[in-house]
């Protein structure tokens, strides 16, 4: 059984917000928790968020994270939520601050990943780096079942009517990346979105990533988020999307992507772990009582 009291952190990662909160899955099921993320993800009736972050320990790291979508699906990983969730750890107290380094393990659906925090002059963690592991490339990775030879660049797909080409590629979840000729404001997203997140292709669906190349430094990006829809920021979609325009020969190891919330730092060399670097943010802290959903029933 999900507590009836389940006190949580209200934070944001270039404004793709969660609610974190420390949990024991033992005590409740996986559809219990599913449930849970719908209620309190709704921007109506809820708390309002883009996912719900579970705190949980680990036995091969310093904590695990699981990642449950305001549809109640599960996140292999989430870019920006492990940054928050690395703030929470620290500011709260979770890891052992005797001879910090900042350093610490992630466990993930997407494997165990390392973190190193950044700490303000009070004390509190401002920005966090992650080794996001190296990209994967073989099709069957984001779900298409294809013979063809990888890296997959500018698959054709034809979405909502319009033919697009997309690059294929795996940050430990799913990504079909299109790059455009023009500003990314001017796609449409919400028609296309959809489409291209649930389309026959991808056999676990997908997050889908619109990008224009300004130069060999600077990308801008918008994202439809698998699960989740239109966010204001994807970590693991702007590492795709950097992954991506380095296969294309559009842009070198060390790249700004600027999107709808903000920046944020990639770093790849072309081989082995991608690095993304960015802010965490505490927004609030509250509790979460069940008997106060007032919602439509999920």
């Amino acid at each position: 059984m999900i507590p009836e009291t389940l006190p949580f952190w209200k934070m944001h990662g270039t404004g793709n917000d969660f609610v974190l909160a420390e949990a024991d899955t033992a005590t409740a099921t996986d559809a219990e928790w599913a449930a849970e993320a719908i209620r309190v993800c709704d921007r109506h009736f809820g708390v309002g968020a883009d996912g719900l972050i579970l705190v949980l320990p680990s036995t091969v790291a310093d904590f695990r994270m699981r990642v449950f979508n305001p549809d109640g699906s599960e996140a292999e990983m989430c870019g920006n939520g492990i940054r928050c969730f690395v703030k929470y750890c620290f500011d709260r107290g979770l890891v052992d601050r005797e001879g910090d380094t900042g350093a610490m393990t992630v466990e993930t659906g997407a494997g165990i990943l390392e973190a190193r925090a950044t700490h303000g002059p009070d004390g509190d963690v401002t920005h966090v780096r992650v080794s996001m592991g190296a990209p994967v490339f073989e099709p069957a990775a984001v779900g298409v079942a294809i013979e063809q030879p990888a890296p997959v660049l500018d698959l054709p797909m034809e979405v909502a009517g319009t033919r697009l080409g997309v690059t294929l590629v795996s940050m430990g979840n799913p990504h079909a990346v299109t790059f455009l000729d023009r500003p990314t404001a001017e796609f449409d997203l919400e028609t296309h979105g959809p489409a291209a997140s649930t389309h026959a292709l991808f056999a676990r669906g997908t997050n889908f990533e619109v990008v224009q190349v300004r130069d060999r430094s600077h990308l801008d990006m918008r994202v439809w988020e698998r699960g989740a829809g239109p966010t204001l920021a994807c970590g693991t979609g702007a590492c795709a999307a950097v992954v991506a325009a380095r296969l294309h020969g559009y842009v070198d190891g060390d790249v700004e992507v600027q999107l709808p919330g903000g920046p944020l730092r990639i770093e790849w060399d072309g081989s082995g772990p991608v690095f993304l670097s960015g802010p965490a943010t505490f927004v609030f802290a509250s509790e979460w009582t069940a008997a106060s959903w007032g919602g439509p029933a999920s």
